[in-house]
């Protein structure tokens, strides 16, 4: 699971405006409807090529998408233009909306209550961009200021009130993505995956705290297309109050932050990618909630998203409410908000953090600090089978859209079918790989030798899940150092062991994520208050890193053994991984069509010449990558571009190759077929 930073010693401001001015007092309850709100020609924001009508979602049950009802919606009764609004608050005595337009005086503009625990009503003279809380007596009395659960758009932080938005004023231009995305099938396709926190990847050079979504969006896409990334994962967007959580500790589940615009630019950004052919991965946290007074804690006066037994509720390594998965209500809530930024945003995946926290009741606690389940043990079977309900339906519903796991324990079939008893993710992270590698890595090139089995140990599991293999935020962060600071040796060597990292990343099977900032090698640690130091490209060794990293996906396009079997045996095939003295991996990668990619990997700064590695075919081998390569700051030490087979069977093969190995350096070849 993602290590996350502590918690702010109390909630964010609940500052608003205090604007008096003096509205009708009027309520009345609405017609709750489940159907979608229809599209309108587009006012704010003008797609980057002709519009063309989104393709319809199939029918899904209405519980599983309550934002068309709950929450704040414009609307017009008696020829009265304003607001319809619906919020759940089954335990309160009385409920109201505050606005600009009533002093935001609770009582102002009553809402009425309902068997179900939902309060309705109409306030005229809302209008889009009106901002409001709901005011809800808790049956002790006091009135609580709360946020909307279901808004579409929340004030900037530290300001904490909710924002009416039509959804229905943008028009779409990435038609022709959705299209292929609904064919695609990502476990026998190229995915490289660059992880993005919006806010420190760049500070704007004016003096404002962030660039907005449409000029993140332009610098973004332009950076992802020339290194050949094929999807951005932005870190969490769904809006939160502090900074420091850097988004995991969400207040807003349907909307996107304000910190860097209104929604509509924000779809802007996401139809931006898709226009250049980027997809776009967000990370979502259906796992707790933080304590802040505007948000969902204590909503009502009671445990209402949340367990009201702290044992069951309380979250101790974040200090955060744990979603009470056993209410039908809150299970269709996050099943609202997962579907919400699929269907309404045109997101291409969920990475779902914290599912181990999830899975389990004693996840990070002592004995006698946690309730066990029906028999008895500390699976959560609420929240597996929320996870299971809720892949069954995106997987339905949204084809080509995929879901990953966050999960960093032993728990089986976390991205297999639901139908074979698995959670029903698309791919899980493998946070072991991530591990072992970088322990490895991180040893001076002597020892290495000596922990020959911490790379060849993924054998044992590595088709067990579908796997991404990840170098992601939480390795550069809490004193860990950046990747590059972790390398052994001196400069060169670091520089040199960063490019055999990424390299080996990239030929053993998984699909592929880095962090930002560490396709160019930065020094320092990862910091969510300032961007990262791109002035670092002017020198030779950070550039050529960059450039290694855009090659590496171009490879990991143009050659389908190094992508299609990814998740199947049958794509990989080790040579010998025995080289032990001399700290050596050669294996095999393989595509649908026997199209073979040979990777020699050293693991030591020693040149050696002619040495054996035995190939399944005959013929003159090219080189298609050498990390070590002058252009990335490497030696130039290798084979001139190819190597002709000798007829001499080596590693149970019937040919063979004598190679140059370079020092600290992954190679790849492939036989030079005539076409």
């Amino acid at each position: 699971m993602s290590a996350k930073p502590p918690t702010p010693t109390g909630p964010a401001s609940q500052a608003m405006s205090q604007k008096q001015t003096t509205a009708p007092k009027q309520a009345v309850p609405i017609v709750q409807q489940a159907s979608a709100p229809q599209a309108t020609p587009a006012k704010p924001t003008a797609p980057l090529t002709q519009p063309l009508p989104a393709k319809p979602v199939p029918h899904v049950a209405q519980s599983t998408e309550r934002y068309h009802w709950l929450g704040a919606h414009l609307d017009t009764r008696d020829n009265v233009e304003g607001a319809r609004f619906a919020v759940w608050a089954p335990n309160a005595t009385e409920v109201s909306v505050l606005t600009d337009g009533n002093g935001w005086q609770h009582g102002a503009d009553w809402l009425t209550g309902s068997d179900s625990g939902v309060w309705t009503g109409f306030v005229p003279g809302v209008t889009h961009g009106t901002s409001y809380k709901y005011g809800i007596r808790t049956k002790h009395g006091e009135v609580l200021h709360k946020a909307d659960p279901f808004a579409f758009y929340a004030e900037h932080p530290p300001a904490t009130a909710s924002i009416v938005y039509d959804l229905d004023q943008y028009s779409w231009g990435d038609e022709a993505w959705m299209e292929k995305r609904s064919k695609s099938d990502w476990l026998h396709e190229p995915m490289s995956i660059y992880e993005v926190h919006l806010p420190s990847w760049k500070r704007p050079w004016d003096g404002r705290r962030y660039h907005s979504y449409r000029e993140l969006a332009e610098m973004l896409v332009e950076h992802v297309k020339s290194l050949g990334f094929t999807h951005i994962e932005l870190m969490p967007i769904t809006e939160f109050p502090f900074d420091g959580s850097w988004g995991y500790q969400v207040t807003s589940y349907f909307a996107p932050t304000s910190r860097f615009g209104e929604p509509d630019e924000f779809r802007y950004f996401v139809d931006y990618c898709h226009q250049n052919g980027i997809g776009v991965i967000i990370d979502w946290v259906p796992a707790h909630f933080p304590y802040d007074a505007h948000g969902l804690a204590r909503f009502d006066g009671t445990g209402l998203y949340e367990h009201d037994d702290p044992k069951q509720g309380f979250h101790p390594d974040w200090k955060t409410h744990i979603f009470n998965y056993g209410r039908h209500e809150v299970r269709d809530f996050l099943h609202a908000s997962a579907r919400f930024w699929l269907k309404e945003y045109h997101i291409d995946g969920l990475r779902v953090d914290a599912v181990a926290s999830m899975l389990y009741l004693d996840y990070s606690r002592n004995d006698g600090e946690w309730v066990p389940n029906c028999f008895g043990g500390n699976e959560n079977f609420e929240a597996i089978n929320f996870m299971k309900e809720m892949n069954t339906h995106l997987h339905a519903d949204f084809p080509g859209a995929i879901t990953l796991a966050e999960e960093s324990t032993s728990f089986g079939g976390v991205s297999r079918p639901v139908y074979t008893g698995g959670l029903g993710f698309g791919m899980k992270w493998d946070m072991g790989w991530m591990h072992d590698t970088l322990e490895y890595m991180k040893r001076d090139p002597i020892h290495r030798k000596y922990h020959q089995n911490e790379l060849t140990f993924r054998s044992v599991y590595a088709y067990s899940e579908n796997f991404v293999l990840p170098l992601s935020h939480d390795e550069v962060v809490h004193g860990k150092g950046s990747l590059i600071s972790r390398m052994p040796g001196d400069d060169w060597q670091k520089f040199a062991n960063m490019r055999l990292l990424f390299g080996y990343q990239y030929a053993v099977p998984g699909k592929k994520l880095m962090f930002m900032g560490c396709e160019f090698g930065q020094w320092s640690e990862w910091k969510y208050e300032e961007q990262l130091d791109w002035a670092l490209l002017e020198y030779r060794f950070h550039d050529g890193l960059q450039r290694f990293v855009g090659d590496l996906n171009r490879l990991h396009k143009d050659y389908p053994a190094l992508h299609e079997l990814d998740c199947d045996p049958a794509g990989f095939s080790w040579i010998a991984a025995d080289d032990a003295a001399k700290s050596i991996y050669t294996f095999c990668r393989t595509s649908r069509d026997g199209q073979q990619v040979v990777v020699v990997v050293n693991f030591t700064p020693s040149t050696h010449a002619d040495y054996r590695v035995g190939v399944p075919e005959k013929g003159a081998y090219v080189e298609i990558l050498n990390s070590d390569a002058e252009v990335y700051g490497g030696s130039n030490f290798g084979n001139l571009g190819a190597k002709e087979t000798i007829d001499e069977e080596s590693h149970g093969r019937p040919y063979s190759l004598e190679l140059n190995i370079p020092p600290l350096a992954i190679m790849m070849l492939t036989l030079d077929k005539p076409t």
